[in-house]
C-alpha cells in the first residue's frame, strides 16, 4: 500500500459485480467448493432457477464464473465454479469488507 492508498476508503476496493446479494451468495457458496451443480447452488442460496440463471450469466460475462453444461445419462447437468479471476476478486472483495468493518 502506498502513502496515497492509506487515505482511500476501502469501499473503493469493492467489486461492483459482487455487490448484488445473489451474486455475492453464489461466490460465497462456490468459494467453499471446487464446483457445484446449478441445483446445489440454487438450493444453498434459496433462489429460483430463473433468478440464479440471470445472476450466473452476469458472473460468467464478467469472467468470474466457469459454467460447464453436460449430461448425466439423459439428464442435463450444469456445473458452476469460480474462475481464477473470480476467486481473486472474491478474496479481495471480502478483504475490503473486513477493512470497512474494522476487522
Amino acid at each position: 500500500m502506498t502513502a496515497t492508498d492509506e487515505h482511500v476508503h476501502p469501499r473503493h476496493r469493492l467489486f461492483d459485480v459482487l455487490q448484488n446479494p445473489i451474486r455475492f451468495s453464489i461466490a460465497a457458496a462456490l468459494d467453499k467448493a471446487e464446483k457445484l451443480s446449478f441445483r446445489e447452488v440454487r438450493d444453498a442460496i434459496e433462489v429460483t432457477d430463473s433468478a440464479l440463471s440471470k445472476q450466473v450469466a452476469l458472473l460468467e460475462q464478467a469472467g468470474y464464473l466457469k459454467v460447464q453444461k453436460g449430461f448425466v445419462g439423459k439428464m442435463p447437468r450444469t456445473t458452476l465454479a469460480l474462475s481464477a479471476e473470480g476467486r481473486t476478486a472474491w478474496k479481495a472483495h471480502l478483504a475490503a469488507l473486513r477493512d470497512i468493518a474494522g476487522d
